[in-house]
């Protein structure tokens, strides 16, 4: 699997997700390769926005407790991760889709990789780049999803019954990334 490849799996159909479903990657697997290194890439980089940039960035960004959010916000991605692919497995199978446990946490892991790169854009203390850079993340994260549960659960490109399971996750989704940006700024 070459990195061409894995950076056309959000405009892909079945090609990729074909090639990363063969290499029977595990759940654990999954986790302590892709999700633990890539959930400490948003924290590491709130904590180092927060401590360098302070209110330059934002106004009140200074003031937070940094080593408590962003412990918080690393564990609730930890979780978020288990809980979407319990989602995903849930509302695929609700929707007469068959897909495996290893499947929809395969798509668990993969999704958020863009929201997760997206955060490197804290890297330049301009807010309005890392805006941009987290709705850039969200709709490349939402195509992941889209082109994941066609391909994994074998739809074709027309089939409404895939766009609504996707929509479904989609929604739930953005829920749980709403969540931790609320959890972020509350505290």
């Amino acid at each position: 699997m070459t990195i061409s490849q894995l950076l056309h799996l959000p405009f892909s159909g079945n090609g990729v997700w074909s090639e990363l479903k063969r290499l029977n990657l595990t759940i654990p697997f999954l986790a302590w390769v892709v999700v633990v290194p890539m959930s400490l890439l948003p924290p590491v980089l709130l904590y180092y926005a927060g401590t360098h940039y302070g209110d330059a960035f934002l106004a009140g960004f200074a003031d937070k407790e940094w080593r408590f959010i962003t412990t918080i916000l690393f564990l609730a991605e930890l979780l978020t991760f288990f809980v979407m692919g319990w989602l995903i497995r849930a509302v695929l199978e609700a929707d007469k889709m068959e897909v495996s446990y290893q499947d929809a946490y395969l798509l668990a892991a993969i999704a958020p990789i863009p929201l997760w790169l997206s955060s490197l854009a804290l890297l330049i203390p301009v807010l309005v780049v890392s805006v941009l850079a987290v709705a850039v993340g969200l709709f490349l994260s939402c195509a992941l999803i889209y082109q994941g549960v066609r391909s994994l659960c074998h739809r074709s490109d027309n089939d409404v019954v895939a766009m609504s399971a996707t929509y479904t996750i989609m929604a739930a989704s953005l829920l749980a990334w709403g969540i931790l940006m609320a959890m972020v700024w509350a505290f």
